[in-house]
């Protein structure tokens, strides 16, 4: 398993220059982890990573739908998040024999985080009395994808730890988020004055 990273928390700095995009590598179906082993474009790792890559760019959309609003608050702490999931991306594109002990990650530290924002955001809602359907505006709507999409790199994390040795605190984060991404989507609406949308049986 990956060895601790030093207890003040500080990670490496990148140390790359990308002068290129296109290395012509990835034309047979296959790419590079970061030890440099080769691996199929297909294989659940390559999945794992690329769904969190998506999510990356679904939280950075929801971000600029919370800027637009002046949701400053949301806003900051989604480029956290964005942080976070390179941490994360950089973690999985990683064989744990190959992680070196000041790569990124998220840690614990991490999620304790997550949770008391979302203590704090939901204190400010209204108690909920149905299920919500994503629609309050583009910033909730932008929110609930971003949760939708944790969710399925939740699920593929959750296979590969079933197969392979992963980070401990990889998939409790992607739960966490999810569950904080539902709660700034309400937040999104509720702080924007506009009216949630309930889940309502009978008018479907």
């Amino acid at each position: 398993m990956p060895t601790d990273p030093p207890a003040e928390g500080r990670f490496a700095d990148p140390e790359l220059v990308i002068n290129r995009v296109y290395t012509r590598t990835g034309d047979r179906g296959q790419t590079r982890l970061v030890g440099g082993q080769k691996i199929s474009k297909h294989a659940l790792r390559i999945e794992c990573y690329g769904t969190v890559d998506e999510l990356n760019a679904a939280v950075g959309l929801a971000r600029l739908e919370c800027l637009e609003l002046k949701l400053d608050g949301l806003a900051a702490w989604l480029r956290r998040v964005q942080h976070a999931l390179f941490n994360l991306g950089s973690l999985l594109a990683t064989l744990p024999e190959d992680v070196h002990p000041r790569q990124p990650r998220v840690q614990q530290a991490d999620v304790d985080a997550l949770e008391a924002a979302m203590d704090a955001a939901n204190a400010d809602l209204p108690v909920l009395r149905s299920f919500v359907l994503p629609g309050g505006n583009r910033a909730n709507v932008a929110l609930h994808q971003a949760r939708t999409v944790c969710r399925r790199a939740e699920r593929l994390c959750v296979r590969l730890a079933e197969e392979e040795a992963v980070d401990p605190v990889a998939v409790p984060y992607l739960n966490r988020l999810s569950d904080a991404l539902f709660v700034w989507s309400r937040a999104a609406a509720v702080q924007a004055g506009h009216e949630e949308v309930l889940w309502a049986p009978n008018e479907g």
